[in-house]
């Protein structure tokens, strides 16, 4: 076999040329076709019984001093010194050092490992000890390859650095960039923590449809699909509210959904067509415990996950202990603009102000809507530290139920942390006649172009003329929560398999398949 690879140490390999890892990628083959012929095809190996992983054994040494461990993991870096060597085994935690010598493992053993490459899948046996450096090890007495690495891995110097191949090779990313690892990790700890938080607040946990006949529940463009045996279109979900307001009607007082919503809108550092949530409603609550909801909820996962509520996302120290700061919309636009718009009483003063502030607007567009296209271009960037905004217009809010103190607006809000919306909820509207009107309205602006407006459910309201209790809903963006909780700069950076578009490769190959 070929020891070329060998030769010299991992850490002194300079950077492969896309020529030289072809060769690579021949040799491996190879080498794979010598195994076979030997009997030792590593892609039949079935089980491996592992007793320990890297960090345990590190946490634990006093305990597992000269005792016996299996492992199993990919060879990350190899040290060939003549009849011994070091090389560094990756798992689930992290790496660990281990030592083979030929008179351990005989020579004909020894022989094939040296032809074993940086990527390779092992499990060992072997006995834990220090080296004379105090580096924990792992002194081998048996090795057996578990699966060859066809390919080559990119170097320890430059790793996986190209952000596009990064995300369309997610499984090379993990391999070579632990912090990556550790994100996901992270993500599933921040699940796991959210889940117990509900549950323990009395919240169940409910399952509903992905696809829906009509889409409701938020403001946006759906996916359209067709069902052939039914011969209909169906949607994507773009939320899950009216089928868990509608669990509310029947009796079912807390509960909650987390799981992926759908919308087909444009890709950026905070959006992705396809999204995780988490949706609860409280029976006999209102915007109130929906805000102390979003606040503890965070709060929580922060201090169970990183152990601290302060955070730094971005290099800007932020802190996410309850109570959060509060502004109305109108208030924020007054404080980063200078414009009034509690003082505005018709379109036309609504559209001078956005005149004035060169923010765009239609013919159809009210004051409700005018005032939160100036929100969104001038306050939302400033609200850096967690913020609760409210006083939300009805006009772009069809399913919040009417403020008691100002008719104009609803009882609604939206939690923002570092200039982007982390949170929505409100008190959710169970007068069924009102609701009616709110969706034929939403349709009016359907019929006058914005195709991201309310259709009509008549069967949700039919649920509410049976009676929907007050109620407190909200939706919590969980990409984005994790984004926060693991400064990561783009949503990508915490979807394991975000969408991307198919390179011209791809795409010409189905063509001429």
């Amino acid at each position: 076999m070929s020891n070329d690879n060998v030769k010299t140490p991992e850490q002194e390999q300079p950077e492969l040329t896309a020529e030289e890892i072809s060769e690579q990628r021949q040799i491996r083959r190879e080498k794979l076709q010598e195994l076979r012929e030997m009997g030792r095809d590593p892609f039949v190996q079935e089980t491996y019984n592992v007793t320990a992983h890297s960090k345990d054994i590190k946490d634990n040494y006093d305990a597992l001093e000269d005792q016996e461990v299996a492992i199993a993991g990919r060879i990350m870096s190899k040290r060939i010194m003549g009849k011994a060597a070091f090389f560094d085994v990756q798992d689930k935690q992290g790496r660990i050092q281990c030592y083979v010598k030929r008179d351990d493992i005989g020579t004909e053993e020894y022989k094939v490992f040296k032809t074993y490459d940086i990527g390779d899948l092992v499990g060992l046996k072997g006995i834990v000890f220090k080296t004379k450096t105090d580096e924990i090890s792992i002194h081998v007495h048996e090795l057996t390859l578990q699966a060859k690495s066809l390919q080559v891995l990119p170097d320890k110097w430059s790793g996986l650095v190209d952000t596009d191949l990064r995300y369309r090779q997610r499984y090379v990313d993990l391999i070579v960039n632990p912090e990556v690892r550790d994100t996901f990790i992270k993500r599933s700890k921040i699940v796991a923590k959210i889940r117990e938080y509900m549950m323990n607040d009395g919240f169940m946990e409910v399952e509903t449809p992905m696809m829906h006949p009509i889409p409701g529940g938020a403001a946006a463009r759906p996916f359209i699909t067709h069902h052939n045996a039914l011969d209909i279109d169906i949607y994507m979900r773009i939320a899950p509210e009216l089928y868990l307001k509608r669990l509310i009607v029947g009796g079912m007082e807390r509960v909650f959904e987390m799981n992926r919503c759908f919308r087909n809108e444009g890709i950026d550092n905070r959006h992705n067509p396809e999204f995780t949530t988490i949706e609860s409603y409280q029976a006999y609550g209102d915007v109130e415990d929906a805000i102390r909801l979003t606040e503890n909820l965070v709060s929580y996962c922060a201090q169970e996950v990183l152990g601290t509520q302060e955070i730094t996302y971005q290099g800007t120290e932020i802190n996410l202990t309850p109570p959060w700061n509060r502004i109305t919309m109108a208030e924020g636009v007054k404080k980063y603009t200078g414009e009034d718009f509690d003082a505005v009483t018709t379109v036309e003063e609504a559209r001078a102000i956005a005149d004035r502030l060169n923010v765009e607007y239609t013919n159809n567009d009210g004051i409700g809507k005018i005032l939160n296209a100036c929100f969104e271009d001038y306050v939302e960037e400033n609200l850096i530290q967690p913020t609760i905004v409210y006083g939300h217009p009805k006009e772009i809010s069809p399913l919040a139920k009417a403020s008691r103190e100002n008719p104009l607006a609803t009882e609604r809000f939206e939690a923002f942390i570092y200039g982007r919306e982390l949170a929505n909820g409100f008190s959710e509207l169970n007068d069924p006649i009102d609701q009616k009107q709110r969706f034929l309205d939403q349709l009016k602006e359907r019929e006058a172009g914005d195709d991201e407006a309310h259709r009509m459910d008549e069967d949700f309201v039919n649920a509410l003329e049976y009676g929907l209790p007050p109620t407190a809903g909200l939706g919590v963006g969980i990409d984005r929560l994790v984004m926060f909780l693991t400064d990561s700069a783009s949503i990508r950076d915490v979807l394991l398999f975000p969408l991307m578009k198919p390179e011209t490769s791809q795409v010409q190959e189905e063509i001429t398949e």
